[in-house]
């Protein structure tokens, strides 16, 4: 039997758990808005349009802040095109997605939305082809109370309250040749910059977001974090993670290891705001915004779904719509693991996305909803994670990979809150191997009760579908031992396992 060996003790911290860390995102994009979350025709659709049956998955998933309205979309979006009487609302071209947006849904009725999840807006502004006025147009009308032009209009929109956003994301993705207003790091930090100074005369304590690197993968990484950063560091509050991960061809144990290249990612991030923090001799410290993350079969949308033709922009197109399996959902959990261990840092992230598109939550237009292989690992991450992160001393057998090289078989964290125990967190990427973890909890003190719940199948490619959408849950993991300050459980090859210690 391979057997890893854990250390857990409460007083070696990491840092607290932010709520923000559970945190998703909404993007005017297929289904995501239309025939996900808003579908007037459905029975059982609210009086706003909103569909109940996803309130509530996604109130079960447990998501906090919600990035909106983009994404690629925002950089070609005209804000005020989705607020005032729908009937005069027009239809305009999203050239991100070739697809022809209705602006039906529009800033405040997604405000409306949101807080039938009790979730918090985090919103991005368009900087790709618009810039500070726009920006601070959209800022006084969701968040100044009345007395001004934008504030009234959104009063007389039938919302006297502000929406009273605090947090902002200053563009999207600039960095990337595929986004409308592509520029470069110079470009846009001049922008961005202008553009935080100019929110900040409005509401100088807005959190807001500056753009990053689009991914680890981009040859301006790195250069762009440091540009963008000498000339906004203090302006700004966060700067932007993206990172997506899919299997090459048949290499699963490289896959089942991308948060090797997560961890990696965010160590490079934190190494250039720190350099600039240094350069600077600032006592600021940037955190990290990882705003969009997921398994996303990015080569399967330019192989099928890409809409190419000219003359056709449908509305809500299905794009997108990953169908993920065991696999996939060990992988996504190991991604979770990764955002927690660096919960000092990264103190907001947003699964990219929530309904239909790459997401945990699917729908079908005047049926069912159901959840995901991937709801799973997320809903349990964001109910058991309290408290802080734990630094732990973990020994694990390690394989070879072929992009990362030798990494881990068992990747794990622990996070402990004194009133709610501690949880442990732990994937197995064997694909054929069980492996006992072995953890030593005597820094604990009395366990009174271990409970342990896994996600794994002997199909690693079993899936939940609109035929079965129960094909794959949880289940309780009884192989839960407790000895003398040591506990042991099994872990089935390919898994992902949360144990709760009281």
């Amino acid at each position: 039997m391979t057997r890893a060996h854990l250390t857990i003790d409460p007083h070696f911290t990491v840092g607290p758990i932010n709520r923000r860390l559970f945190g998703s995102f909404v993007e005017h994009l297929g289904r995501c808005v239309y025939d996900g979350i808003y579908e007037p025709g459905h029975p059982s659709a609210d009086e706003d349009g909103f569909r109940t049956d996803v309130v509530e998955l996604v109130r079960e998933l447990g998501v906090s802040t919600i990035r909106y309205p983009g994404g690629n979309f925002v950089s070609g979006y005209r804000w005020e095109d989705g607020v005032g009487p729908r009937d005069q609302r027009p239809r305009r071209l999203d050239l991100a997605w070739h697809s022809t947006e209705t602006n039906e849904i529009g800033l405040d009725e997604f405000a409306t939305w949101i807080k039938k999840v009790d979730g918090e807006l985090m919103y991005a502004v368009n900087l790709g082809t618009r810039g500070v006025l726009e920006t601070l147009d959209v800022l006084e009308y969701a968040n100044l109370r009345s007395g001004t032009e934008w504030a009234d209009r959104r009063v007389a929109n039938g919302y006297p309250e502000p929406h009273n956003i605090r947090m902002w994301c200053l563009g999207n993705e600039m960095d990337g040749p595929w986004q409308l207003g592509h520029s470069t790091a110079e470009e846009y930090a001049q922008l961005a910059s202008k553009t935080a100074r100019a929110m900040r005369q409005i509401d100088p304590d807005l959190e807001l977001v500056v753009c990053g690197s689009s991914g680890a993968q981009m040859p301006t990484f790195g250069e762009w974090e440091r540009v963008v950063l000498e000339e906004t560091y203090d302006n700004v509050d966060f700067i932007s993670c993206h990172a997506y991960y899919e299997p090459e061809g048949e290499d699963y144990g490289s896959f089942l290891a991308s948060a090797v290249n997560m961890d990696r990612f965010i160590d490079a991030v934190i190494a250039t705001a720190d350099h600039v923090k240094a350069v600077r001799r600032s006592d600021k410290t940037i955190n990290i915004s990882f705003d969009e993350w997921n398994v996303w079969y990015q080569s399967r949308y330019n192989e099928v779904d890409k809409i190419t033709d000219v003359a056709d922009w449908p509305v809500a197109p299905r794009l997108l719509e990953d169908s993920y399996s065991v696999l996939d959902a060990v992988v996504f959990g190991n991604l979770l693991i990764s955002l927690i261990r660096h919960a000092d840092r990264v103190t907001s992230a947003s699964l990219a996305q929530l309904v239909n598109v790459i997401a945990p939550i699917m729908t079908e237009p005047g049926g069912p909803a159901w959840r995901q292989t991937t709801f799973y690992p997320f809903s349990l991450t964001s109910r058991l994670a309290r408290g802080v992160a734990l630094e732990l001393k973990l020994d694990s057998p390690t394989y070879q990979t072929e992009r990362y090289g030798e990494v881990a078989l068992v990747d794990a964290v622990a996070t402990h809150a004194p009133e709610g125990g501690t949880t442990v967190f732990a994937v197995n990427r064997s694909l054929t191997s069980e492996v006992t973890l072995d953890i030593d909890s005597l820094a604990l003190g009395a366990v009174s009760n271990v409970t342990a719940t896994s996600i794994h199948d002997d199909d690693i490619h079993a899936a939940n579908t609109l035929e079965h959408p129960d094909r794959v849950a949880p289940r309780q993991n009884d192989s839960v031992a407790v000895s003398d300050g040591a506990i042991s459980v099994t872990l089935p090859p390919c898994s992902w396992t949360v144990l709760t210690i009281d």
